[in-house]
Parts: structure tokens; C-alpha cells; sequence
């Protein structure tokens, strides 16, 4: 019965830890907090009117910048948004966190407080005497809410650029799409303000293709999620699309596992918006050095949602990280990343279409 009853503290203990929400990101408008620092966006505005396929685009469109990704102040992830997180978007089972219904979770704390009122082991005198300290023990709490599911209109989608994005798929005429946040936003802005300079790279891989960038710097899945859900899913029937999403979500609170859903939210989200349009799902690329706590995490997220490789027949999962990296070292390739061990640069950005291209091309022929 003691053996028993320590088992389950234990349990009780440690689901309570993966479970509890802080009171700042509850707290934080809009939604959960996305981005760890150094996460960047230029600062001072970003380009915007999304030009020609293949080219740069028109003029300054005003976009909010990077204050607050990467140290210069401001709110974070969600903060500062527009409307309130929309409800849970629907996750495929293969990525989807086990959770216990409300039910069960009633069931096991009248389970545990039984174990305990009924224990007649040498302990029993401990645990009347520390009820203040076993009974919240003993309180498992509900599953937390997941912010990386929940569409939400972060601060990054707020405005011209959002609009922008809404206007080009009205007019349709796209075959391939990118989705994610400043490391796919890179390949055409460089993050100069007013610049819209595509790089050697997107014009070598993509320059030919009618190709529509939808991410945007700093953003997070479910920013992702609204903007889909809100213009910029329809319109247009993409032939493939191409998505790499995550790396701003990695904060204190959020877990691998509740992004690697937010992810699969957004793949399903495509299923439906685009039901005969090819998903290059990317696995989240390193960051930081080798010894940088981030990795493990990505790690983990990528080992998730490698499962939907296959999944519905239409989404293929692909790792190129470990081209970007020294095969001892596992530090990033001279020229390939900024030194932020972060964005890519031109070299980067050419082992990556050079790496995703032979897909790509088999599903726009």
C-alpha cells in the first residue's frame, strides 16, 4: 500500500508540473507567449505588397518589426494582436498529446484520496499530519489549454502584410506556397526596411514558379492557423506547399509535445483548405549552438511530427537540418546561418532548395 501511495504522489506530482499554466501566460493578450530571445525580426518596419512571382514586390507596407524578438523590447509571441484566440483547431490523432478527459481525472483523485484515508502503513501518521502539503499534491488538475492550437491573430499578422497575403490569394494563380515565419519569410526579405530583394536562391529554385510567401517573421502556429483561417486559405488551390513552423513557440512554459501539435493543427488545416495540394512538411531546424537547450526540445517536436509522414496520402516529412551542420562539430557550416545560429543566409538558403527542390518539382510537373 506505501509502495502504492508514493507511486501515485509521484504521478500526482509531476502531471501537476506538466499541467500548470503560469499566471503570465494566462495572463498575455491575444494568446500564449511565441518567441524565445533572439528570435528576430528586423526592427523599424517590414516591406510589404507582396509582388510578382519569382520578384521582389512593392513598396514599405508599414509592418511591425522586431521589437520585442531578439531584445529590444515589447511584447512577445501572441501579445498584441487582434481578436481574442479562436477555439481549439482539430489535430491529427497521430500527433495529438494524451490527455484525460474530465471524467478520469475526477475518478483518479477520488482514487488517490481513497489510498490515502485508507493507508495503514507507517506513513499514515506523516500524511495526517502534512494534509496541507499531501492534499494539493494529491489534486491532479485538468490537462492545460494549448496555445499552440488556438488561432490567434498575433501582432505579426495585424495589418497591410495579412492584407496583402488575403488580396494575392483572391487572385489565385499559385502553385506552390510557403508557410512559417522569418526563416521562410527570409528567403525574399532580407529584413533591410523597403526591401523586398528576393535571394539568389529563391530566384534559382523558385523564380519560375508561381510562388506565394505567406510567413512572416516572428510569427508562431498559431498565428500560422489564423492567418489560414482567415483569407489566406482561400482563393487558391496550391499544387504543394511547403511549411516549417515552430521555432518561435520554444519558451519556458510551452512543451515539445503542444507544438509539435500546433504544427499538425496546421497540416490539417491545409488538408482542408487544399485537399489535393501535396504538404512538404519540414522538420524544425536547429538553432543556437550545439550545446544550446533549444535543441534537445526541437528534437523532440521533429520526432513527433515525423509521424505524419504519409499521413492522408498528401504530406511528406522531410529533416535537412543536419545539412546545415558540421558532421562532428554539429555547429553550423561556415556562411550557411547568421550568427544569430538562427536565419539562414544565402548559402543556407541554397543547401535548402537544393535539398527540397527534386520533391517539389515531382508535384508541380
Amino acid at each position: 500500500m506505501k509502495t502504492s501511495i508514493v507511486k501515485l504522489l509521484s504521478l500526482a506530482v509531476m502531471t501537476a508540473g506538466f499541467f500548470c499554466i503560469s499566471e503570465a501566460q494566462a495572463a498575455a493578450p491575444g494568446g500564449a507567449g511565441g518567441a524565445a530571445p533572439g528570435i528576430g525580426a528586423p526592427a523599424g518596419g517590414r516591406a510589404g505588397g507582396r509582388g510578382g512571382f519569382g520578384g521582389a514586390g512593392g513598396g514599405a507596407a508599414g509592418r511591425g518589426g522586431g521589437n520585442g524578438f531578439g531584445g529590444g523590447g515589447g511584447g512577445r509571441g501572441a501579445r498584441g494582436g487582434g481578436a481574442p484566440p479562436g477555439p481549439p483547431a482539430p489535430v491529427p490523432a497521430a500527433v495529438a498529446m494524451v490527455k484525460p478527459t474530465p471524467a478520469e481525472v475526477t475518478q483518479m483523485n477520488a482514487e488517490l484520496k481513497r489510498l490515502v484515508e485508507t493507508d495503514n502503513s507507517p506513513a499514515k501518521a506523516l500524511f495526517q499530519k502534512y494534509d496541507s502539503l499531501v492534499s494539493p499534491a494529491l489534486a491532479i488538475p485538468m490537462p492545460r489549454d494549448n496555445p499552440c492550437i488556438r488561432p490567434t491573430q498575433t501582432q505579426q499578422r495585424v495589418g497591410p502584410v495579412h492584407e496583402s497575403f488575403v488580396e494575392l490569394a483572391k487572385k489565385g494563380n499559385i502553385d506552390l506556397l510557403l508557410e512559417g515565419d522569418s526563416i521562410t519569410d527570409w528567403w525574399i526579405n532580407q529584413g533591410a526596411v523597403g526591401s523586398r530583394t528576393p535571394t539568389a536562391a529563391y530566384t534559382k529554385y523558385f523564380g519560375n514558379i508561381k510562388t506565394a510567401d505567406f510567413a512572416i517573421a516572428g510569427d508562431t502556429t498559431q498565428g500560422v492557423l489564423w492567418g489560414l483561417q482567415n483569407g489566406e486559405g482561400t482563393g487558391f488551390q496550391p499544387k504543394a506547399i511547403m511549411l516549417m513552423i515552430g521555432t518561435n513557440n520554444l519558451n519556458a512554459q510551452t512543451q515539445p509535445a503542444e507544438i509539435a501539435e500546433g504544427i499538425g493543427a496546421i497540416v490539417q488545416e491545409n488538408r482542408k483548405d487544399f485537399p489535393n495540394a501535396h504538404i512538404l512538411l519540414l522538420a524544425v531546424f536547429p538553432r543556437g549552438l550545439p550545446a544550446d537547450a533549444n535543441r534537445p526540445k526541437i528534437a523532440e517536436i521533429n520526432r513527433i511530427i515525423s509521424k505524419l509522414d504519409g499521413y492522408e496520402g498528401h504530406v511528406k516529412y522531410m529533416d535537412i537540418g543536419d545539412k546545415f551542420l558540421d558532421p562532428q562539430t554539429k555547429a553550423f557550416l561556415p556562411d550557411s546561418f547568421r550568427g544569430d545560429n538562427l536565419h539562414p543566409q544565402e548559402k543556407g538558403y541554397d543547401i535548402w532548395g537544393a535539398a527540397v527542390m527534386p520533391t517539389l518539382e515531382s508535384w508541380l510537373k
